[in-house]
């Protein structure tokens, strides 16, 4: 059986590497071998070539080589006498398709051909990254590849809601006998994009090699192995990465080559054609190439030969509920009924009730529901209002159990929620309408995630929603004046004010030697844990991946270093790190994974730091953009001079405070500046530099550090004063 696929893949293989080599002259005789070539925001090159080979692709000069070790790996094809009891000529196939097909996809970049109509194309880091927190914390459990088209539009849509459902991230795309799942999905108007987790990659076999390289990216972002480093970037991918490939419809050459590539990473394929199966071979964790004929069970049966394990909730509302369905967006055109924004008053507000007071799972509505709605009206004022108790809740979780509302809401197909406390906006679809979901679900919602995911601290959850003006009224002046109490209280936290810090292993699982740990003067630098969440989740999961740590002796209070946190750190790190600064960008700074939000990197001729975010996709003064900035950070490794940060640990009175604190700061995009607005200009007079935002340049002022410099000294910045950085 291996010696069919070892003939499809080199011959796939050799195909490839025809058109590529062909695609390549042309284009070196049609621009020169010096024309630069690329790929869009990434810090990785060619990221296949990169990561297994250590070459860094920039010309079409560059490429040859490329192409010429991918040649090397094309064996004959075996003979008719040959029994093959190994895939090592298949796999070899299989990579040397993979590297051909990079090559070929990007000349297409450079000729404005990818990507096409429909389709993403490349995947950039900045989308690595920001779906790399959902990855290693378990919403997301998984990453499906579709190779084809279902037999009908019916099937291709099951096919996906099932994933979908399931959280798995589906790229979709290839063809079979010139019919793509991407249109079959168009046609029955699925809402596709990274928000839906269902993203078209291209329509032909060549374009997903897209996938593939966003799945070796992670190796050097989150895995701390180097560029070159082929044996250990696959087995990352394989133990790591829970990836496999759905191949759909009817088999040919270039998917089998490419179907070994992702089997040679450690991704099985399942495939809905009666083709030979290969059983555990080894590269893969279980069988790498097996067939299911019943589409019921395919994506079972693909979660099973990849090892993910799903957690499904089943919640009693009448649409879909999932956490695919998060990003979704609910239109004008689709819209039933909506509460806040500019549209009416609403509010959430969460708070802790006496036991014998609660029933556990009453739901209650007053006022109208939206199967009630005035004539010609689409919006309602409404107030969600919930009570939970426990033996372990404490008046610090109703903030973060508050929150989730916000998590929990969007989950619903056709829902969709913006914002917290009294700035949130709930819109409901015409489609979600139809299929009978009605206000009480919002509480059927909220009831059944709160004990589903905090069972720990919580025991009861009443729910009572509000629709009438008055009553919302009447009910968000006590929530204001609590949530003002909240912040208060949240605020005036320091690091000196409690013992225990708390750390947070999530994202081990792709990045083995980071430690993150959380103060409360610093969140967790993919913004998404402060001290408080860390707090909780201790208290809810005991053994997870947020556990105290007793600060013990001071060894220095200027860098911010404890004798108790620098040995969790060491032992936590597999002894990578012995000594960790909480304050300090030069001086052992803390260890980054690739989920941070923000990036800190010095510039030694400005004697200061700039800060860039990871929307931001411009240049910036240090001559790098954050895709490359960050090549240089993640991965659990210390790097002096760069650091990934968490936004808000801007306006932290401990910002880089054993550099001298927030006048550091020279350089930062106007988005950053914009969206922490008040909130730094407040914390700029804190320090006795009420001017200090204006001197801090973005890109309307300087995108090169000669531009930097000039600025700086024009408006007398405060860190040209200051003691020497380096």
């Amino acid at each position: 059986m291996s010696k069919i696929v070892a003939t499809l893949a080199i011959q796939g293989a050799a195909k490839l590497y025809a058109q590529a080599f062909d695609s390549l002259n042309k284009a070196i005789k049609e621009k020169g071998e010096n024309q630069k070539i690329g790929f869009p925001e990434t810090a990785f090159y060619l990221p296949m070539a990169n990561a297994l080979l250590g070459a860094k692709v920039e010309t079409l000069k560059d490429a040859l080589p490329i192409l010429e070790h991918a040649k090397s790996l094309i064996k004959e094809v075996p003979s008719e006498k040959v029994w093959l009891p190994y895939l090592g000529d298949a796999l070899d196939a299989g990579m040397a398709a993979l590297f051909c097909e990079e090559i070929i996809v990007a000349l297409r970049y450079l000729y404005g051909i990818d990507p096409e109509k429909d389709c993403v194309g490349f995947c950039t880091d900045s989308i690595l990254r920001q779906l790399g927190i959902q990855l290693v914390d378990g919403r997301m459990p998984g990453v499906a590849l579709i190779l084809g088209a279902a037999p009908d539009n019916k099937k291709a849509v099951e096919i996906v809601r099932q994933l979908q459902e399931k959280n798995i991230l589906t790229f979709v795309g290839s063809s079979t006998n010139g019919r793509s799942i991407i249109d079959q999905l168009l046609e029955e108007n699925v809402e596709m994009g990274w928000e839906n987790y269902i993203v078209p990659y291209g329509r032909d076999t060549i374009s997903s090699i897209y996938v593939l390289n966003f799945a070796i990216r992670s190796t050097l972002t989150f895995g701390g192995i180097k560029a070159g480093q082929a044996q250990k970037c696959l087995a990352y991918t394989r133990d790591r990465v829970l990836a496999f490939g759905l191949a759909l419809g009817a088999v040919d050459e270039y998917k089998v080559a490419t179907g070994a590539g992702a089997i040679a990473m450690g991704f099985p394929v399942i495939a809905d054609t009666d083709i030979p199966e290969i059983k555990a071979s080894g590269v893969t964790t279980y069988e790498a190439l097996v067939k299911e004929l019943d589409y019921k069970k395919i994506v079972w049966r693909a979660l099973e030969v990849r090892g993910i394990k799903v957690k499904v909730s089943n919640i009693p509302v009448p649409v879909a509920y999932a956490a695919a369905f998060e990003g979704e967006r609910v239109r004008k055109e689709q819209l039933h009924v909506e509460f806040g924004g500019k549209a009416s008053t609403a509010f959430e507000f969460l708070s802790t009730g006496k036991a014998d007071e609660l029933e556990d799972g009453k739901i209650e509505l007053i006022g109208s529901d939206i199967d009630q709605l005035p004539k010609g009206s689409k919006s309602l004022p409404l107030a969600i209002i919930v009570e939970v108790s426990g033996r372990k809740m404490q008046k610090d979780f109703e903030p973060i159990l508050e929150r989730q509302i916000h998590r929990f809401t969007n989950y619903a197909m056709g829902l969709m929620h913006v914002g917290q406390r009294d700035m949130s906006w709930v819109r409901i679809s015409n489609d979600a309408f139809a299929k009978g979901f009605r206000l009480k679900h919002l509480g059927v919602i909220i009831h059944a995630m709160l004990h589903q995911e905090y069972s720990a601290i919580v025991d009861k959850v009443q729910v009572k929603l509000y629709t009438t003006q008055s009553d919302v009224d009447k009910l968000l002046v006590h929530a204001k004046k609590v949530y003002e109490e909240r912040d208060e209280r949240i605020g005036e936290m320091t690091d000196e004010s409690v013992d225990t810090y708390y750390s947070c292993l999530l994202c081990q699982s792709f990045a083995p030697n980071h430690v993150c740990v959380v103060t409360p003067e610093r969140l967790g630098l993919c913004g998404a844990y402060s001290w408080l969440d860390a707090k909780a989740s201790f208290e809810i999961t005991p053994t997870g991946p947020n556990q105290p740590i007793l600060k013990g002796s001071t060894l220095d209070k200027r860098l911010g270093q404890w004798e108790n946190v620098n040995e969790f750190v060491k032992q936590k790190s597999n002894k990578s790190v012995e000594t960790v600064s909480m304050y300090s960008l030069m001086d052992s700074p803390q260890t980054s994974c690739g989920c941070f939000e923000c990036i800190l990197a010095i510039i030694p001729e400005a004697n200061g730091v700039m800060i860039v975010n990871r929307d931001y996709s411009g240049l910036t003064p240090s001559g790098m953009s954050f895709t490359t900035l960050a090549g240089s950070v993640g991965g659990g490794v210390q790097t002096p001079g760069f650091l990934g940060v968490g936004k808000l640990y801007i306006l932290s009175k401990k910002f880089i405070y054993a550099e001298g604190g927030l006048k550091r700061l020279v350089w930062m995009p106007k988005e950053l500046k914009e969206l922490l607005g008040d909130k730094l200009k407040k914390r700029c007079q804190e320090i006795g530099e009420p001017d200090l935002l204006d001197k801090i340049a973005d890109e309307t002022n300087a995108t090169t550090s000669d531009e930097l410099l000039s600025y700086l000294a024009k408006v007398g910045h405060p860190a040209l004063a200051m003691d020497a950085l380096m």
